[in-house]
């Protein structure tokens, strides 16, 4: 049996793309998460979500959970199109402690595009709308993970169409490895420690791009 937390867009897919990005290490002393969307228009439930989410923010900091300090960090990165330059603020999701259940690291630390922060925190934005046969919105994202070891940098961008719309063959793909016992370990634990984090990502191609790079 296995019961699994935050298997979608925000958490899940992060915790998979570190994994990915660990590839043999079993540690690092740094990972950074950078989430890049060119709009958020959200929906009703995120608006809820959003409302009754009081709790505080965490991240990792020398190597224990703490609230996230402020006022919170930025950083920048160029992306891309149609990205290009992106700031973001600090401001994790579910990421944070899912990837702290079963990774070493001295930090971990999460940020969220300043233009989705905006667009997220206006009252008036309406909900998404459908603009191709599958429902996807128009809206783009990028996530980009960082993790480091020493000198070694290791980058992994995923790209896809619609945080809401990837969400679903996000799970479906984890059903379906589940019923077919297509796991690593089972018990309550994070996407990562559950499956095999690269073949994961693969089996999205359709949905999900996904290109790694180490400096």
């Amino acid at each position: 049996m296995s019961v699994i937390p935050a298997m979608g867009f925000y958490g899940g897919l992060a915790d998979l793309l570190v994994a990915y990005a660990m590839d043999g290490w079993n540690h690092a002393d740094a990972i950074e998460i950078r989430v890049a969307l060119d709009s958020w228009l959200p929906t009703r439930g995120t608006r809820v979500t959003g409302e009754r989410n009081t709790a505080r923010r965490l991240a990792v900091t020398g190597g224990h959970l703490e609230p996230v300090l402020q006022p919170a960090a930025e950083r920048v990165s160029i992306l891309p199109a149609p990205f290009g330059r992106q700031t973001f603020v600090e401001l994790p999701f579910s990421e944070v402690p899912l990837i702290a259940r079963h990774v070493q690291t001295k930090e971990l630390h999460s940020f969220l595009s300043t233009i989705a922060l905006r667009d997220v925190r206006d009252p008036t934005m309406p909900p998404p709308q459908a603009v191709d046969e599958a429902g996807r919105s128009a809206q783009r994202f990028a996530v980009e993970v960082i993790v480091t070891q020493g000198d070694v940098h290791r980058r992994v961008l995923a790209q896809g169409q619609d945080i809401y719309a990837v969400t679903a063959p996000i799970m479906c793909e984890a059903v379906e490895r589940i019923l077919s016992g297509n796991v690593r370990d089972t018990g309550a634990k994070p996407p990562a420690a559950i499956f095999h984090a690269a073949s994961f990502l693969q089996a999205l191609g359709p949905n999900l791009s996904v290109e790694a790079s180490e400096t």
